[in-house]
Order: structure tokens, then C-alpha cells, then sequence
């Protein structure tokens, strides 16, 4: 369960920590500007983003929604659900397009002399190859990206607060008067600031939830995430901080800073930042394209293409622009965001509990069912029957979710394969020992509760 809970953590952080984060210019813009008082903003924004992320994860994995409507249709009247769904659009795209901007000015800053369209078209091409993958690599593709912009970072803040010559007064005087900063005070930066987030990550946050079963390893994963995301917030923001006067005024300021340590390093950091304003794209126009061919998923990829082409062209408006006054717009819906998903998933938390040990019951019950090494009674049937007309699921769709994890686990048993067909209406699991087994007899076991005959 924990490798599971890790996974979702560090795709959830990929989607939260993208192009801004990495980059350092919402770092700047939200927390830096208002000197010593933006730590307040930064423990305020961090305990928030915990909590709406576990709410988040939690019912999307309660609801097995797909999409971002098949949660906020379930957890909000017909109005407040239509603005929850456009304002997400609205982000979704808005931030892709700035994605592609971001790409750009990383490497136009770090190559000195090549274009901005050189980036943002190298951006543009992986973004379109890697929405031809299924959910499951595209989540293990942020996931396994994220943890190198997690090690640049910690190197060069660790090494930036270390070797710093600290003046906290002459540094907090100037980060007020000099950084630039669209927002009026510090706690209202961190509402937004985390809004903004949360707007960011919805959508895709629903994607990778409801892909799992397991209601406590997704709630395990939204706190494991919290807790990483207040530590990379808290030491970045610190190292813009301490070297405000020389990275003020950049579009990248964590890239100059890496850079400022050594020119190799800068390198490797702009090559890290590509990856996560990578990230940051591909999971927005996914889910933008899992939302607008919920009906016709066939359709997914040219609508995923032709959003990604718009935003392309969107994108030359340019990356510190967009941050400056696209992203508090986005940051004020993201409130109401806020409000509707910790408000619902407290009301929610004892059917989601309850539901929880509900599947965990039936995990452990359906593999007794699969796996031929096990006695499977008909006590454990009429069990199993009872918990799939009990659950939020319908009855087929929750023994063939939990098959489908259970397959993959028993996959990976030394002892024995197993193969799998799946005949509608029902779900036939075919199992057979390897040739090394003695008595290795071909065995057949039907899973199919949606009728209560068959004891």
C-alpha cells in the first residue's frame, strides 16, 4: 500500500509542482515580494493545500470518477457544478498555454540567442507524442519526473541558504519595494497562491484518484504530497529570499540561481525545469481532453491535439506576463474550489471510510476467489455479493475493479501466471499453473456476483 500511496503522492506533487513552482516565478510574485511576512504565507498556503488535496484524491477515489464532472456533478448543485466545470476548463488551458511560454524562456535564458519558439515547439511535440499514452503511464511518467526537480531544487536552495551572507532586514526591505507583485498583502498572495494550485491540479488530481481503489493509500498519498510540497515551498522560497537582488527581474529566477552556483549545473537545471513545465502541460490538456470527450472518448486525441495547437499560439504572449495577470485570476476561482471540496469531503469522510473497508474486504475476498491456492466458501460468496450491492459502485463495475488490481498483483506471484479473458456480461479469470508446479492442471474460476443464483 505504501508504494501505491508514493506513487500518487509524487504525481500529485508533479501536477501541483509544475512550471511556476520550478521556474521560481510564482515563488517570487506570491511569497518573496512581501519580505519575512511571505513564511506566514507559506505555512497558511501549505497546510491548505494539504488538506484540499486529500479531499480531492479522496473523492475521486470514493466516486471512481474519470473526469473532473463525475465528482462535482456528485458534490454540488446543477449552477455551482456548470462553474466549477467551465472555471476548470478555463484553467486547464490558460495554464497549458502559459506551459508552452515556459518552455520557451527556458531555453531561450539558459542557450542565449536561440528563439522562444524553439523551446515551446520542442514542448509542443512531446506534449502531443505523450498524449497518445493511457492514464496509467502518463501518471507514471509525471510521477518519475518529479523526483529529479525535488533533488535540483533541494541542491541548489540547500547550498544558496548555506553559502548566503543572510542580511534579513536589508533583504526584507528589498523584496518589498522591489519584487513585483500583482497581489496586496501576504495572506491574501497565499489564498491565491493556493487556489491557483488548486485549480491547477483538480482535474488531473480526479484523473489519478479515481485510477485507485484503495481509499487510504490515496489519502496517505495527499499527505505524503502535502508534506513534501510545504518543504520544497518552504526552502525555495527561502532561497529566492536570501538572493532576491541577484534573481529579481528574471523569467527563471531558480534556473539564474543554479546557474549563479556553477554554469554545468544550470545546464542540468534547465533540462530538469523542461521536464516538469512538461509535467505541468501534458497534465492539463489531458484532462482537458478527458473532459470534453467524456461522452465520445474516441475523440480524445484530436481534441487533446487541437488544444495543445491553440494554446501553442496562445503562448507567445510571454511567460512572466501570463504569470503576472493570468494566475490571480485563476488563483480567486480556485477559492471556491476550495471551499466546495474540503466542505464535501468533511460531510463525506464516514461514507468514505465506510466504503474503504468495504473494498478492502473485497480485495481480500475476490483473490481468495481468484487464486486456486485458496479456499473460497460460499459464506465468502454470499459476503462478497453483499459488499459489491452495498457500495457507490454499481455491482459489475466494483468486482471487475478489484479483479483488475488483484490480476496485476497475482501477475507478479513467482509461482504461478495468470491469464485473463473477459466475456460480457460477466468476468471469467482463466488460471494456470507454470510447468514447474506439480499437478499443473489447468484451472478455470468464474467471477460474476451480479445474480444471486450460482451457490
Amino acid at each position: 500500500m505504501f508504494k501505491q500511496a508514493l506513487t500518487i503522492a509524487l504525481a500529485f506533487i508533479g501536477v501541483i509542482v509544475g512550471a511556476g513552482f520550478a521556474s521560481g516565478q510564482e515563488a517570487m510574485q506570491f511569497f518573496v515580494a512581501f519580505g519575512e511576512k511571505g513564511f506566514w504565507g507559506v505555512a497558511l498556503g501549505s497546510a491548505l493545500m494539504m488538506i484540499t488535496g486529500i479531499a480531492i484524491l479522496q473523492l475521486a477515489s470514493y466516486f471512481q470518477a474519470t473526469e473532473h464532472t463525475a465528482v462535482f456533478d456528485k458534490i454540488s448543485g446543477p449552477i455551482t457544478s456548470r462553474i466549477l466545470d467551465w472555471s476548470t476548463l478555463a484553467t486547464l488551458f490558460s495554464i497549458g498555454f502559459v506551459m508552452f511560454a515556459g518552455g520557451g524562456s527556458n531555453v531561450s535564458q539558459q542557450f542565449h540567442g536561440v528563439p522562444l519558439w524553439v523551446g515551446a515547439t520542442i514542448m509542443l511535440v512531446l506534449v502531443l507524442l505523450c498524449g497518445l499514452l493511457d492514464v496509467d503511464r502518463v501518471t507514471n511518467v509525471i510521477g518519475a519526473i518529479t523526483p529529479f526537480i525535488i533533488i535540483f531544487i533541494v541542491v541548489a536552495v540547500g547550498y544558496t541558504l548555506v553559502t548566503a551572507d543572510v542580511d534579513m532586514a536589508a533583504l526584507n526591505a528589498y523584496t518589498v519595494e522591489n519584487v513585483s507583485t500583482t497581489l496586496p498583502n501576504w495572506w491574501l498572495a497565499a489564498l491565491n497562491y493556493t487556489g491557483l494550485n488548486v485549480m491547477c491540479a483538480v482535474s488531473m488530481s480526479i484523473v489519478i484518484g479515481g485510477n485507485f481503489l484503495n481509499n487510504r493509500a490515496v489519502g496517505i498519498g495527499g499527505i505524503v504530497g502535502g508534506i513534501i510540497y510545504l518543504i520544497l515551498l518552504i526552502l525555495l522560497v527561502g532561497s529566492l529570499f536570501v538572493a532576491a537582488p541577484e534573481v529579481n527581474g528574471e523569467d527563471l529566477p531558480v534556473l539564474a540561481l543554479i546557474t549563479n552556483i556553477h554554469p554545468v549545473l544550470g545546464y542540468l537545471m534547465s533540462l530538469a525545469i523542461f521536464g516538469m513545465i512538461f509535467n505541468t502541460a501534458v497534465s492539463m490538456f489531458y484532462a482537458i481532453g478527458k473532459r470534453l470527450t467524456r461522452k465520445q472518448p474516441r475523440r480524445f486525441y484530436p481534441v487533446y491535439a487541437v488544444a495543445c495547437l491553440i494554446g501553442f499560439a496562445l503562448s507567445f504572449i510571454g511567460f512572466q506576463s501570463l504569470v503576472s495577470n493570468v494566475y490571480p485570476i485563476l488563483g480567486y476561482l480556485g477559492l471556491l474550489m476550495i471551499v466546495v471540496m474540503v466542505f464535501n469531503w468533511t460531510t463525506k469522510r464516514e461514507k468514505i471510510s465506510v466504503e474503504g473497508k468495504r473494498r478492502a474486504r473485497a480485495h481480500f475476498l475476490v483473490k481468495r476467489r481468484l487464486d486456486p491456492r485458496y479456499r473460497f466458501t460460499k459464506k465468502n460468496e454470499r459476503d462478497l455479493r453483499k459488499l459489491a450491492a452495498a457500495s457507490t459502485m454499481e455491482t459489475q463495475e466494483f468486482i471487475d475493479a478489484i479483479a483488475e488490481e488483484i490480476h496485476e498483483d497475482l501477475e507478479k506471484d513467482s509461482e504461478i501466471d495468470y491469464d485473463r479473458t473477459d466475456p460480457s456480461p460477466s468476468v471469467t479469470y482463466v488460471t494456470h499453473t507454470k510447468p514447474e508446479v506439480p499437478g499443473g492442471a489447468p484451472k478455470q474460476r468464474d467471477l460474476d456476483f451480479g445474480e444471486e443464483g450460482g451457490d
